[in-house]
C-alpha cells in the first residue's frame, strides 16, 4: 500500500503484518534467501506458521529449497515442527523424494519416524508414493517400518497394496535381525 502524506510528498511504503509474513513464507518457499535473511534479520521468527500451519522451513523443505532450508535451520527454525495436519518437513521431502533435503534435515537432528496426525511416518509417505531411494534410505537411517498408521497399515502392507515388489522384498529384509 502506497500512502501519500502530503502534497508533493514522496510516497511511502506501508504494508501489513499479514503481507509481511505472506512476503516472508514466499520468500521460503521460492528459496529467496538474501530477502528471507532480511526478514531474519529483522526479527522475524523462523518458526511462525501460515494459515495451514506451515513454517518457513516446512515449505522450503518441500519446494526444495535446500539453500534457503540450510539457512532457516542455522538461524533456529525448529527441524520437526509440524504444520496442522501434523507433519514434518521431512515428512515433505520423503512425499516428494528429495534425497538431497532429507539427508540435510536428518543431519540437523530431525525425528526419522516422527508420525503425522494420522500416524503416517516419513518411510510410509515415501512408500505409498513409490519413492524406492528414499524409502531405502530411510531405511538404512533406522526408520522403523512396523511402525501403524491410524488406519492399521505399516510401511510393509502399504508397499504390497501400492504393488512395489521391491520396496516389498527390502521392507521385509529389514524387520529381519
Amino acid at each position: 500500500m502506497i500512502e501519500h502524506h502530503a502534497q508533493g510528498a514522496a510516497p511511502s511504503a506501508s504494508f501489513t503484518h499479514a503481507q509481511i509474513a505472506a512476503l516472508f513464507f514466499a520468500a521460503a518457499r521460492e528459496g529467496q534467501v538474501d530477502l528471507l535473511a532480511d526478514f531474519l534479520d529483522a526479527g522475524a521468527d523462523p518458526n511462525q506458521t501460515d494459515a495451514h500451519g506451515y513454517t518457513p522451513l516446512i515449505l522450503a523443505a518441500y519446494n526444495g529449497q535446500a539453500e534457503a532450508t540450510s539457512l532457516l535451520l542455522r538461524r533456529g527454525a525448529a527441524v520437526d515442527s509440524r504444520d496442522a495436519k501434523g507433519s514434518t518437513a521431512l515428512s515433505g521431502v520423503a512425499f516428494k523424494g528429495d534425497l538431497a533435503l532429507a539427508r540435510l534435515l536428518v543431519d540437523a537432528g530431525a525425528a526419522i519416524d516422527q508420525p503425522n496426525d494420522v500416524g503416517r511416518t516419513p518411510l510410509m509417505f515415501a512408500v505409498m508414493f513409490g519413492r524406492e531411494e528414499m524409502a531405502t534410505w530411510l531405511l538404512a537411517q533406522g526408520a522403523d517400518p512396523t511402525l501403524r498408521d491410524g488406519e492399521g497399515n505399516n510401511a510393509l502392507t502399504l508397499a504390497l497394496r501400492q504393488g512395489h515388489k521391491a520396496l516389498t522384498d527390502q521392507i521385509r529384509a529389514a524387520k529381519t535381525p
